[in-house]
């Protein structure tokens, strides 16, 4: 028998599920569920990141300390879009930003201005909408964001989790590194 952590951290809420495979068979159950609220502060909108990273602590503790569960194995799913910037000692260098953030509003028109669409699909493969990492990116820049020139590292949201739990700065392999040729514009 094998037991599995899963922490989803949807845009409203956030829930721990342990999964139990036995003999080839699944079985869930909820352990614990959170609100996940953003912050709207002067400079934006923002994920309430620390208290997030609390509520998995939370669950953990859930599993361990309460219901004395050896896990075999934790998974963190998020958002794929977001993310963080951390500094060379490994902190973060600003708040990450939530994907509805005004930032991104007509981030595309402006990316798609430097470089063309097909450009843009043949290196990310991903459809166009501008909450992407990409448009993200180009808002900060265009803001003159000084985390863009502190940051030394850039890891999704559930990578800057795994990083928090294990001290281990790592891309989740699924992460697209190389997309396949298709088309997309045409």
């Amino acid at each position: 028998m094998n037991r599995f952590l899963g922490i989803d951290l949807g845009a409203e809420s956030g829930r721990a599920m342990l999964g139990i495979l036995d003999g080839g068979m699944l079985s869930l159950e909820e352990l614990h569920r959170f609100p996940n609220t953003p912050v709207q502060l002067p400079t934006g909108l923002y994920w309430d990141t620390l208290r997030l990273f609390q509520e998995i602590r939370h669950s953990l503790a859930i599993c361990g300390r309460e219901r004395k569960i050896a896990l075999d194995g934790i998974g963190i799913d998020t958002w794929g879009v977001d993310f963080a910037l951390l500094g060379a000692d490994g902190a973060l260098v600003d708040n990450p930003r939530h994907y509805r953030d005004a930032r991104n509003n007509g981030m595309l028109e402006r990316t798609f201005a430097l470089a063309p669409l097909e450009e843009i699909f043949a290196e990310t493969g991903v459809q166009f909408m501008p909450i992407n990492t990409l448009y993200q990116l180009h808002a900060m820049k265009l803001a003159q964001s000084p985390a863009l020139g502190i940051a030394k590292t850039l890891l999704f949201t559930p990578d800057l989790f795994n990083y928090w739990l294990t001290s281990v700065m790592r891309a989740e392999v699924s992460m697209p590194r190389s997309p396949t040729k298709t088309t997309c514009c045409k």
